[in-house]
């Protein structure tokens, strides 16, 4: 054998020499190397009850749930290639296995779509599925959240509504280490409102009746969108006749044909109505309610000034609380009608161009003042209520519609009355004298002390100069002091009829309530005055006149 011979033949005894550990480290350094959380292709060994072992190529294999086959046992075969992530080298029961997952490729994939969609604006179709904070989750293959604000142009009031339904949505932020996703359904609707504007703008013009959607409504009108932009509906606009609010005509998602009232191109601003489409009920309104015509309606509103009568739908008209009843004791129209009734009315004026109807209620009755000097002559006697009083007399209602006045100066012959309270009172029943008419200016004055007669008329019959009378001081004041000497029939005891002692005061020490005699010195009937002496007492004197001027002492300080 020669040397060359000898070389290349196998060293059967150095081979033999390995050891146990240089084999194992000879076997693993053939395997492939992979780290926990890369991802790698491997073939399925086994199917078990629960797992699916998968050789990956490397000293162990690796385990798989059988939960992360979306088809379960029946989507696989041994031998079928399938792609996994390592999430550990070793599984934690120490079976030396290595643990797989299916679903985090799956995410990893669904990440790098998404990614790519985000950056190329584009969009992707997902499912809400459950109401969170702040707006709704999504299933794009991954949970997503869609804020309240990007849903809709307008946030909706119900997102109930969007829920379980397929929709396609625009990727608005990503943030793959914490799992955000945000997502915008609002983004589509606009640019798809957007690219459609320029066509609405080019069809749209005053006076065409074009179909739209209602989306919002307020207290002043309603939104309607005309498929690209939003008109706004009125509510005045709505109907001819009144409408308290726009829900009463409108809902939203009603599908409405308007009639373009007014556009504003450069500002993009539409006015839209829903009336026009019927005929403007005041066109011809003179022909149908003529001055003085009696016309029947339904209130359909009161107010402090009076209530408004619907003729038609669209057309009202005003009853003012003065032409209501001929009383004059009415506070507030609610007293006479109420909303809903069907009252009858005359037409007292029509404005057609500012769109107003006076009416009358009262019309419908005589009118209490005509023919009053017939049924209330003058001196006659007539009963009535005290319906307000003032200071200076009291009002008292005879008929509904007629009101009389006591004046404070006809309450009373002999009392000097302050204020009518002291007579009458609010609500009494009185009778009284029609003492004067003046029916152009609808008033009576009325008399409560002509019932009875004058007791200054017999005066003069009664008492004469000369005559000594006992009376009873009623009133002092600083020129003298005064005495009834009948009900309701007083005289003057002036200073200088008190006393001619020096040494007494000027009003002789009289007080109110003392009893004293006294002469008469003088009677004036026709100026309701009566002078009395206690001098002329005291002097014996029989009669004299006074050395004073009544008419410079008036009756009260």
């Amino acid at each position: 054998m020669t040397d060359d011979t000898a070389t290349t033949m196998p060293d059967i005894d150095k081979e033999e020499a390995l050891t146990h550990e240089e084999m194992d480290a000879l076997y693993d350094s053939s395997m492939k190397g992979y780290k926990e959380g890369e991802i790698v292709k491997g073939n399925i060994m086994t199917i078990n009850r629960d797992t699916v072992i998968v050789d990956v190529g490397m000293k162990s294999e690796g385990v798989i749930s059988i939960r992360e086959f979306p088809g379960g046992k029946n989507s696989i075969n041994i031998g079928d290639e399938v792609e996994v992530l390592i999430e550990k080298t070793e599984d934690d029961n120490s079976e030396g296995l290595i643990v797989l997952s299916i679903d985090k490729v799956l995410k990893l994939r669904k990440w790098d779509e998404l990614h790519k969609i985000e950056e190329q604006g584009g969009t992707i179709k997902g499912t809400p599925v459950g109401k969170i904070k702040g707006g709704l989750a999504v299933d794009i293959g991954l949970r997503a959240f869609l804020p309240g604000s990007q849903i809709d142009v307008r946030p909706p009031r119900n997102m109930d509504e969007f829920l379980n339904k397929e929709m396609e949505f625009k990727i608005i932020k990503m943030n793959r280490r914490r799992g955000n996703i945000v997502l915008s359904r609002r983004v589509i609707i606009e640019e798809e409102r957007k690219a459609s504007r320029s066509t609405i703008l080019a069809q749209l013009e005053e006076g065409k009746c074009i179909d739209g959607v209602v989306k919002n409504i307020t207290d002043y009108g309603a939104f309607v969108d005309l498929g690209g932009m939003d008109g706004l509906l009125h509510i005045t606009d709505m109907s001819w006749g009144r409408v308290n609010h726009p829900s009463e005509i409108l809902k939203v998602g009603e599908t409405v044909n308007v009639v373009i009232l007014k556009f504003d191109k450069e500002n993009e601003r539409v006015s839209l109505g829903l009336k026009q489409h019927t005929k403007d009920p005041w066109g011809n309104i003179e022909e149908e309610c003529s001055i003085g015509a009696k016309v029947k309606g339904k209130i359909v509103s009161i107010t402090d000034y009076g209530a408004f009568l619907e003729l038609q739908p669209g057309v009202e008209g005003l009853v003012h609380i003065s032409e209501m009843t001929w009383s004059k004791h009415v506070r507030h129209p609610s007293r006479i009608v109420t909303q809903g009734d069907e009252v009858e009315a005359e037409v007292l004026n029509i404005d057609k161009d500012r769109k107003r109807i006076s009416l009358g209620m009262k019309q419908l009755k005589p009118n209490p003042w005509e023919n009053i000097e017939d049924r209330y002559p003058i001196d006659s006697t007539v009963e009535g209520i005290v319906r307000n009083l003032t200071d200076f007399g009291a009002f008292v209602e005879i008929e509904e519609g007629v009101d009389g006045l006591i004046h404070i100066s006809d309450m009373s012959w002999t009392q000097k009355i302050k204020h009518p309270s002291e007579v009458v009172k609010k609500k009494d029943n009185v009778k009284t004298q029609v003492l004067k008419i003046d029916k152009e200016n609808e008033r009576i004055s009325l008399g409560l002390k002509q019932l009875e007669s004058d007791p200054w008329n017999s005066v003069g019959d009664k008492y004469s100069v000369g005559q000594d009378l006992n009376v009873a001081i009623v009133k002092i004041t600083n020129f003298g002091a005064f005495a009834e000497i009948e009900p309701g029939i007083e005289g003057l005891i002036h200073v200088s009829q008190i006393s001619d002692d020096p040494n007494q005061s000027a009003r002789g020490g009289l007080e109110v309530g003392q009893s004293v005699d006294v002469k008469v010195i003088k009677v004036e009937p026709d100026k309701r005055k009566i002078a009395l002496s206690i001098k002329a007492i005291a002097s014996g004197i029989t009669g004299e006149e006074p050395d004073f001027d009544m008419e410079d002492f008036p009756e009260e300080e």
